[in-house]
């Protein structure tokens, strides 16, 4: 299956810790799961136009929940934390919601 750079960035993270980090030109995003770091980096570069240094991601399983009777699981995601380069431009998307 060929992804394409917006199949793989699925949408930003937007929580008080990762608008933390944001500061330091990280920046999170639930990915596909089925992509890899090299896939990651370069969607982030072609989709927003900046130079990724480092990239980390992490395999979430799906919490269990429960409405009455009935047992549901929430889907499992991976997410993905994108360090910038120090000359790179910050990703605009992010402006104006800290």
């Amino acid at each position: 299956m060929k992804l394409t750079s917006h199949d793989i960035i699925r949408k930003p993270i937007i929580t008080e810790k990762s608008m933390a980090a944001m500061a330091e030109k990280k920046y999170s995003f639930i990915v596909h799961p089925e992509a890899n770091k090299v896939q990651v980096k370069r969607a982030i570069e072609e989709v927003f136009g900046v130079k990724v240094k480092d990239v980390k991601t992490m395999n979430f399983l799906g919490k269990t929940k429960r409405v009455g009777v009935h047992v549901g699981k929430r889907a499992d995601f991976k997410k993905a934390v994108v360090m910038l380069t120090e000359d790179s431009k910050t990703i605009e998307f992010f402006e104006g919601m800290q």
